[in-house]
């Protein structure tokens, strides 16, 4: 279930002539079981989810996808990332795959480390979760947690088994069930993508959540008020980037493209925000779907929100 990063994944351009400050991530890449720098990719190959959810099959080729996308983009704060591999999903065996990727985040977490999750759809998400909340239990840190999640959806779904429509109510369930507080802002909701008993759902839960028609550019400050609030009320912060949260043109290589979307420059500087907390623990990219991609411009897209993730998060890291 668990497969070996490789560093043969890792290739791109050197530029020998310019010194060492002309770095690309393939060359700050090290390949490992366990997570000794500042920052480690864990891979999640799982689209067993979306097709529980009946969505588009092929985002269990996604993380290999955004690695080769990431592979030759240039780095700045970053000295090493930690490549840990894949936890792979077969059919049918959904729950065990997310409990084998909880144990690497919850493990990479305990070292120091901030885990960054490559999806894969976004029952990633319930992995994501699971392997902070275990982590911080195992440090004695009972302290409340706050999701943000850009996204068309919800999530919420009541389906008996886990889907990718599921997580953020299986999150919420398992933190009221361990006495964890856990705090779920959702930013570019559809409300054309969202049913009603969906959003009586997001109501009855406590769900904050913006939608995509009031993620405009000039409204950029109250949603960076939005943030911070969040932030300022926990001590752990969780961030997911659904790609289905972006426009088709810009994100056609997922499960559910979206008719109007969000703006992926504004996601980026709200993601700058989030990493400046300082309480940033575990982040993930979901619904990479290399099938349907056009140009490879959500792959180019996951990548480049990875790259800000980690470089915000270096940049503030204790190692």
């Amino acid at each position: 279930m668990r497969r070996p990063a490789v560093k043969a994944d890792w290739n791109g351009r050197v530029d020998p002539a310019e010194g060492g400050t002309a770095r690309r991530w393939h060359q700050v890449v090290q390949t490992r079981d366990t997570a000794t720098a500042p920052l480690a990719l864990v891979g999640f190959a799982c689209d067993e989810g979306v097709a529980r959810n009946k969505g588009r099959k092929g985002a269990m080729t996604g993380p290999a996808a955004l690695r080769k996308a990431l592979a030759n983009l240039p780095v700045h704060a970053l000295q090493v990332v930690d490549d840990l591999g894949d936890v792979t999903c077969a059919a049918e065996r959904l729950e065990q795959a997310q409990a084998a990727y909880a144990a690497v985040v919850s493990e990479v977490i305990r070292s120091g480390a901030v885990p960054i999750g490559l999806g894969g759809g976004h029952e990633i998400a319930f992995g994501s979760y699971l392997g902070l909340h275990d982590g911080l239990v195992a440090a004695g840190d009972s302290g409340p947690i706050g999701i943000i999640n850009f996204d068309a959806h919800f999530d919420l779904r009541a389906d008996e088994r886990a889907t990718s429509g599921t997580p953020f109510r299986q999150i919420l369930e398992h933190a009221a069930a361990n006495d964890r507080v856990a705090e779920y802002l959702c930013i570019g909701v559809s409300r054309f993508a969202n049913t009603r008993a969906l959003f009586d759902r997001a109501r009855t839960l406590g769900v904050r959540w913006v939608l995509d028609e009031d993620t405009r550019v000039d409204r950029y400050d109250a949603l960076l008020q939005e943030i911070a609030a969040l932030a300022g009320r926990v001590t752990h912060l969780y961030l997911t980037i659904c790609l289905d949260a972006f426009p088709a043109a810009v994100a056609p290589g997922v499960s559910a493209p979206a008719a109007l979307g969000i703006d992926p420059g504004l996601v980026e500087r709200l993601v700058d925000a989030i990493t400046a907390s300082g309480k940033l623990r575990v982040a993930d990219v979901a619904e990479l779907n290399p099938k349907f991609d056009i140009d490879s411009r959500s792959a180019r897209l996951a990548a480049r929100l990875v790259a800000r993730v980690a470089e915000g998060a270096a940049s503030r890291s204790p190692r």
